[in-house]
């Protein structure tokens, strides 16, 4: 018997989880499920001191909080990999709740309406926020691997704010296009989007002291401070 094997019965040590990846499960699925969570909360609007907002913006904000501490810690390459995680499981998500509304409702539940009322818009709301967070998610990214480059490491509130900058314009624009056109006026879709567009900025711009914190202690629980150099940066590989 090849001493080398285990005994039967007898137990194996799994091996450690690579190093620089301890705790990339945890960052990533955090990032997914905020993305999740924005899709059905979109599909209501509410007013804070006068401003409409959908009510993503409780709560979106943070996953471009989570990809800057993704991309800062981890790298551009693997970050892609959580995008499209994201944009699989929101189409996933869409499908499911877009089936659930066409079955026919049992006899006694009476709240079919109130089903269509709410989640009816999902589909169309993920279609919007699918782009939106395609081509913004993967700007924002960008600029923040570019802008790791450029600045040798430092300045690490540079690249959350002017990441944030670009892809959150790219963001909410293509979003409030594909969700709301021909469902409200022009001007109130320009309105919310300067106004989701701003609210965003100033959530990422606030949340610089914790974003610092969190890639201080990702980067030294890890021992990893990923440059992309020489990385492919085309959003259309995984």
């Amino acid at each position: 018997m090849d001493a080398s094997l285990p005994a039967s019965g007898s137990a194996v040590d799994t091996p450690a989880r690579a190093p620089g990846a301890r705790y990339f499960d945890v960052a990533s699925t955090a990032f997914v499920a905020v993305y999740l969570i924005s899709q059905v909360s979109s599909s209501k609007l509410f007013v804070l001191g006068g401003l409409q907002l959908p009510g993503a913006a409780v709560v979106f904000p943070l996953s471009y909080i989570f990809g800057d501490i993704l991309t800062e810690v981890y790298g551009y390459a693997r970050t892609r990999r959580v995008i499209w995680m994201g944009f699989g499981s929101a189409i996933v998500m869409a499908a499911v709740l877009w089936i659930v509304q066409a079955l026919p409702p049992a006899p006694d539940w009476p709240n079919q309406a109130a089903y269509e009322a709410i989640l009816g818009v999902v589909p169309r709301m993920v279609i919007g926020s699918i782009t939106a967070y395609w081509a913004g998610e993967f700007t924002n990214s960008y600029v923040m691997a570019r802008m790791k480059l450029l600045t040798g490491g430092r300045l690490l509130w540079t690249r959350t704010v002017g990441s944030t900058v670009i892809g959150q314009a790219v963001d909410s624009t293509v979003f409030i296009l594909v969700a709301f056109a021909g469902r409200l006026p022009w001007d109130s879709m320009l309105q919310i989007a300067a106004t989701l567009y701003l609210f965003k900025v100033a959530y990422e711009v606030a949340a610089t002291p914790l974003t610092y914190l969190i890639v201080t202690s990702l980067k030294r629980a890890e021992g990893v401070d990923v440059f992309d150099r020489g990385t492919d940066f085309t959003p259309f590989r995984l």
